[in-house]
């Protein structure tokens, strides 16, 4: 008797959801992968951990089975067509010495490459690799991953994160934070002297704040020590680099220090140009402009951050101050600050791995709240001077395409449909601007979803915006893996997204299956448990 693993009945669709199903560990509630409880040692081979592995055992027996008879589905799309990843747990590397849950991550790993998928993205922690001292990086944690990954046989992309991540419980390095505490304006302000500590304010890019230092040269010395670490896979494993800009990686403002409670529409904002540096930044510009008294502050009439448009004077729709002379110069301005620190990031970044056949890449956010207004306010305090007048993207797309640096877009999956009554917000009228701006200066766009959470009709947009004749985008990455997404719903989903990508033309009953032996799958299944001592 043999089991098909991937084939053309409901059954054999159930066999391949296994694979990665039975991967959710201990209580069907966990939402989060990162929630799991496992025994953690400084060892990569991590210990301890009760979970099924039948499904597992499939994909190990397929893996073997591969050299004598290699006939797995392969769902990757050709070079020009869109290569599909899974975003790794968020938390796969805390300690600089260790790899979290490992075993399940291989598992998990193996059964992606049984799937077809082309690789996996692997999120690397400023506040893990350099947490000590400044200069003093150790990447033992994240070499492990990699070869991990080599030896799944699948390709590898890493997003540098010099942030924080409450999620996760990493921080920024003690050594910053410690110089944080003496030196608040490393950090964006808001107008009531708030700030925000999950990531250094772009201000302090070219400011010598780390004993001579600059922000940049630090970000450069990590980046530096990485590829001398990695050179062996980069290029071959390692085919991206994504550099991160800002606030959960992205090049934008922290324009909402609190995250929104679930089904509350978004306020606009507050701006985040109250730090020191920024002021002293200001303040020459307006009087290089030959309006000093313009450079004494952020607008006197700005939104609050739970505010709707037209809840304040300065980003109502009719007659607000967003488009009088000073609201110009202000906005210039405020968004000219983001773009050249997106520049000088992407340029190092640049600079290191360009010549490592590695692409580079960076995030730009969808900030879809309000998008229907004339002002676009939400999008006004992220730093984008996007209004009903004026594209704030052709700028960015401009400084993406300056570097060669490849610009990814999450909230793939969003739609119109799906959104809050009354945000006035349009994803899909945004995701089409920006991927113009795009298109127009010749700037390769990668796609993520917004959350690990399926959103309402999520696949069925993602699988629009992928596959679409005039879609531009050859990259997406699902995120994350994690206990959603090995849930039999969001797994059932994702199989029908890689096969929709793969054979677009094709039906389910036309693909390829995996045949497994019974006796070798039970010998394997036995192989691998792992029985708490």
């Amino acid at each position: 008797m043999e089991v098909s693993v991937i084939g053309s009945s409901q059954a054999q669709i159930g066999r391949s959801e296994s694979v990665f199903g039975e991967l959710v560990m201990g209580n069907p509630k966990v939402h989060a992968f990162s929630r799991v409880s496992f025994a953690r040692n400084r060892r990569c081979d991590v210990g301890r951990v009760r979970f099924s592995l039948k499904a597992v055992a499939e994909s190990q027996v397929a893996e073997s089975n591969k050299d004598s008879a290699d006939n797995s589905p392969k769902f990757s799309r050709s070079n020009d067509g869109v290569k599909l990843y899974v975003g790794l747990p968020l938390d796969v590397v805390s300690d600089p010495h260790a790899v979290n849950h490992a075993r399940a991550v291989s598992a998990g790993l193996k059964a992606l490459k049984l799937l077809g998928v082309e690789g996996v993205e692997l999120p690397v922690w400023w506040g893990v690799v350099e947490n000590e001292t400044m200069g003093k990086h150790e990447w033992s944690g994240y070499l492990a991953v990699a070869e991990m990954v080599k030896k799944a046989g699948l390709k590898l992309h890493v997003s540098f994160c010099f942030h924080a991540c409450k999620e996760a419980k990493i921080s920024l390095p003690k050594w910053v934070s410690e110089i944080g505490e003496n030196h608040p304006d490393l950090y964006f302000t808001d107008r009531s002297g708030e700030r925000y500590k999950e990531c250094l304010s772009l201000a302090v890019d070219d400011v010598p704040v780390f004993d001579g230092k600059t922000a940049l040269h630090v970000y450069k010395e990590f980046c530096e020590s990485f590829e001398a670490s990695f050179k062996h896979y980069l290029g071959s494993t390692i085919t991206g680099i994504t550099m991160g800009m800002g606030p959960n990686g992205e090049l934008r403002y922290p324009s909402h220090h609190q995250k929104t409670a679930d089904g509350t529409v978004q306020g606009v904002g507050e701006f985040q140009c109250y730090d020191k540096n920024m002021l002293s930044h200001l303040k020459q510009h307006a009087e290089a402009a030959g309006n000093p008294f313009w450079g004494l502050g952020g607008p006197h009439d700005a939104p609050s951050y739970n505010q709707s448009p037209d809840g304040n004077p300065f980003s109502k729709d009719d007659g607000g101050s967003w488009e009088s002379p000073y609201g110009d110069f202000f906005l210039s301005w405020y968004s000219s600050q983001l773009a050249s620190h997106g520049n000088a990031l992407l340029s190092t970044a640049s600079s290191i791995f360009s010549h490592k056949d590695v692409t580079v890449s960076g995030v730009v956010p969808l900030v879809h709240s309000w998008y229907r207004t004339r002002s676009h306010p939400a999008e006004l305090t992220a730093g984008f001077y996007n209004t009903v007048a004026r594209d704030g993207y052709d700028a960015v797309a401009e400084m993406f395409a300056r570097n060669s640096c490849k610009m990814i877009l999450p909230g793939m999956d969003l739609s119109d449909e799906h959104q809050l009554e009354g945000s006035l917000s349009s994803p899909e009228s945004l995701l089409a601007q920006v991927m113009s701006s795009c298109s127009k200066h010749n700037v390769e766009v990668s796609g993520q979803n917004s959350s690990i959470s399926q959103v309402p009709g999520g696949f069925g947009r993602i699988k629009k915006n992928l596959l679409d004749e005039n879609a531009a985008v050859d990259l997406f990455t699902y995120q994350r893996m994690g206990a959603h997404f090995f849930s039999p719903e969001n797994f059932r989903s994702f199989t029908e997204l890689v096969r929709s990508l793969s054979q677009p033309s094709m039906g389910v009953d036309d693909l390829p299956g995996v045949n497994v032996k019974t006796a070798e799958l039970k010998q394997a299944e036995a192989k691998l448990q792992m029985q708490a001592a």
